[in-house]
């Protein structure tokens, strides 16, 4: 089985619910009908992220873990040598906050798991810009199967649309076996976290590296990693790296820990 990763490079120069379930903030939107579109406040841990190297663009998601580190997916830095971080707005390409970043000793990939860090300059929190809380150390053996969560992002609504405006999906997380019955097993690492997209609710090309939090507490417990290369709508898994199995490796590097 091969997988469609949900980065969406820009063509410059080159470049989910059970039915029945509430979203908490739900607002109708006409265009999407497999997301919602977020209201401010929503989400003030989310960054927009742009790379470049050369003539090559793409982008991805990412999320506020401290006053300098973002989190996100290692499949979208490796490429690249900077990137550009746009800090509390909604809109893609938009911030109150706009940093970029040499690649130089401030994107530190994972080794082997599709997970990443990115070291910036301070950063002063507000109601739109500020952190994520990552799980606590005492909960890290948790897999938080059956939890409701929130993952948002920019990317894909449709085959031929991608908002400017924040979107979101919620949906639960299954079982690393559930998710292996449509999967390899050797992608489905124990490092890996996966969820339902009941009804086609799902991440899409362009959502890659951003958040999945926990509803109502709002705990960062995935980063955006795949989506099956059938489609965003045809029911089947989305995985991201589960960020209790890189507490250490995050404390390591960054100094954060709960």
């Amino acid at each position: 089985m091969k997988f469609a990763f949900g980065v969406l490079f820009l063509g410059v120069a080159f470049a989910a619910t059970t039915p029945g379930a509430p979203s908490e903030d739900f607002i109708p939107d006409n265009i999407i009908t497999n997301g919602y579109t977020a209201p401010e406040g929503k989400a003030p841990y989310i960054v927009f992220l742009t790379f470049r190297s050369g003539d090559w663009n793409a982008w991805c998601g990412g999320s506020i873990i401290g006053n300098n580190w973002v989190i996100t997916a290692s499949h979208c830095t490796k490429p690249y040598n900077s990137v550009t971080i746009y800090y509390g707005s909604l809109q893609r390409n938009q911030g109150q906050v706009v940093l970029t970043v040499s690649g130089n000793n401030n994107i530190i990939n994972h080794s082997s798991d599709d997970i990443a860090l990115i070291r910036t300059p301070h950063v002063n929190f507000n109601n739109a810009i500020n952190r994520v809380r990552l799980p606590s150390f005492s909960d890290r053996n948790n897999r938080y199967v059956n939890r409701w969560t929130t993952a948002c992002g920019w990317g894909r609504t449709t085959i031929t649309n991608t908002p400017d405006r924040l979107m979101c999906v919620d949906s639960q997380v299954i079982s690393n076996a559930q998710c292996r019955r449509t999967y390899n097993s050797n992608w489905v690492k124990d490092q890996i976290l996966c969820v339902s997209t009941t009804g086609g609710r799902s991440i899409c090309a362009g959502d890659s590296g951003g958040p999945l939090v926990t509803r109502g507490d709002k705990i960062l417990i995935g980063v955006t990693n795949f989506y099956n290369e059938g489609g965003c709508t045809t029911g089947k898994p989305s995985g991201f790296a589960r960020v209790t199995s890189h507490l250490d490796w995050i404390r390591q590097h960054t100094g954060i820990s709960y």
